[in-house]
């Protein structure tokens, strides 16, 4: 007897008209990003294409919202990957549609609205807390290393700059010369396109000197930061003036050491210690957690490696973006910094941040030099305290490893750190969608 198979016949027509909403399951994440959307205001969106006029006419700015944060959502993140989903994925067809916006559409549209989509991220944290997912007790803060948009093969350290600095000046010296030796000797049979190769080496001195001289503001910043001062003859000194006895510092004020680099195509960029143990063109993403549903309540970022000082930062973004403070800030050693607790001493919440690795005696600290940080050791003696900072590791944590591990979110795709910022911000605004959508 013949086995008998449910109907298939795949050249069958439909005689009725389909309907996107039986392509995908009822509570599909496609759908709730596509309800959230409609439901924020979009109208700095449209004041861009409101003189447009009728010749050229732009994609619907709520669609191209929609694919793009389905798009982050789901971990697809290149202009091209998305551009090949809306013909390939049920789910960006039905967002899209029927359209089908080229790569360069959807990578033009991010880049004109970063400001715009950055907003978003304020408008949905809103919303979260509105619908009670957000509920501002207890927040943790931690950051992590996200790699830039920088090519390894494309950076020079401060000492190769250097040495290629009187290189190509000799070079474009001796081309220089050739060409005066040519032309007056008129000569027939040139080898070489001399301007062309002029040009071009006095292009890449150009950029190089340019790098030159941001890594030299870099470290005339950092020298200050230290307390150093033009002209302080390499001499360590008091705050009054007078010289310290000690070794003198190893390079001039603003003199970066030889081994310090920069990447010419993302120059805004730092190399940054990444948790392999590797280095790496990077910045320092920032992010702020509610406890109640693990919402990203706020996402910066910074150019500096070092968390210290950032603190202050992410509660005043909490503050602009929810016009409320926390009953209780959470933080790791990272964020440890006398400045940092002097600045949150004044606000109404509890800032609970570690002094050290825990279950390791931490070394006596002097009340009169670091008030607020012996204030915070002092707090950190008891149970409760130590009990509400166990949990922060669960809160925050976990969002960082999601963005990396499960959007796949490892490195930048535009360049610029104000660019950059508004992509980390659109990563967030993705993953809170996520979270959403998990507890709607």
């Amino acid at each position: 007897m013949a086995t008998s198979y449910l109907p298939y016949h795949p050249d069958q027509a439909h005689l009725l008209p389909l309907s996107a909403a039986d392509w995908l399951p009822e509570g599909h994440l496609a759908y709730f990003i596509a309800d959230t959307v409609e439901s924020l205001d979009l109208s700095a969106f449209h004041a861009r294409y409101a003189k447009g006029g009728p010749r050229n006419q732009p994609f619907h700015p709520a669609m191209m919202v929609k694919v793009l944060l389905y798009g982050y959502a789901t971990g697809v993140f290149s202009s091209r990957k998305l551009a090949k989903r809306l013909h390939d994925d049920v789910a960006f067809r039905v967002l899209a549609a029927g359209n089908f916006p080229a790569h360069r559409t959807l990578s033009d549209f991010r880049a004109l609205h970063l400001a715009e989509l950055s907003a978003l991220f304020v408008q949905v944290v809103k919303l979260a807390r509105e619908c009670g997912l957000v509920k501002l007790g207890t927040i943790a803060v931690d950051g992590t290393k996200v790699k830039a948009n920088a090519s390894r093969h494309k950076a020079m350290s401060y000492g190769r700059m250097v040495q290629s600095e009187a290189e190509l000046k000799q070079q474009i010296a001796a081309l220089l010369e050739r060409a005066r030796a040519m032309d007056a000797a008129e000569a027939n049979e040139v080898e070489q396109d001399l301007p062309a190769e002029i040009a071009r080496r006095e292009q890449r001195l150009a950029a190089i000197e340019a790098a030159k001289t941001r890594l030299e503001a870099q470290q005339r910043e950092a020298d200050m930061a230290r307390g150093r001062h033009e002209g302080d003859e390499r001499k360590p000194r008091h705050p009054d003036g007078t010289p310290k006895r000690c070794k003198p510092f190893k390079r001039d004020f603003g003199v970066p050491e030889d081994s310090t680099q920069t990447s010419f195509t993302d120059p805004q960029s730092r190399i940054m210690k990444q948790s392999n143990g590797g280095f790496e063109h990077s910045y320092n993403a920032q992010t702020a957690v509610d406890a109640e549903r693990q919402i990203i309540v706020a996402a910066e970022l910074t150019d500096c490696a070092a968390d210290s000082g950032q603190l202050p930062a992410m509660v005043e973004s909490m503050e602009r973006t929810l016009d409320a403070v926390p009953h209780r800030v959470l933080a790791d050693a990272g964020y440890r910094s006398e400045a940092a607790l002097e600045a949150l001493a004044e606000k109404p919440c509890e800032v609970i941040v570690a002094l050290g690795r825990e279950g390791r005696e931490q070394a006596r600290i002097d009340a009169e030099k670091y008030p607020h940080t012996a204030k915070m050791a002092e707090s950190l003696k008891s149970e409760k305290s130590q009990a509400a900072y166990r949990r922060r590791k669960a809160i925050v944590e976990a969002p960082n490893g999601w963005i990396k591990s499960v959007l796949g979110f490892r490195q930048f795709s535009l360049r610029g750190i104000e660019k950059v910022r508004a992509e980390w911000k659109l990563v967030c605004l993705a993953m809170n969608l996520r979270r959403m959508a998990a507890w709607a």
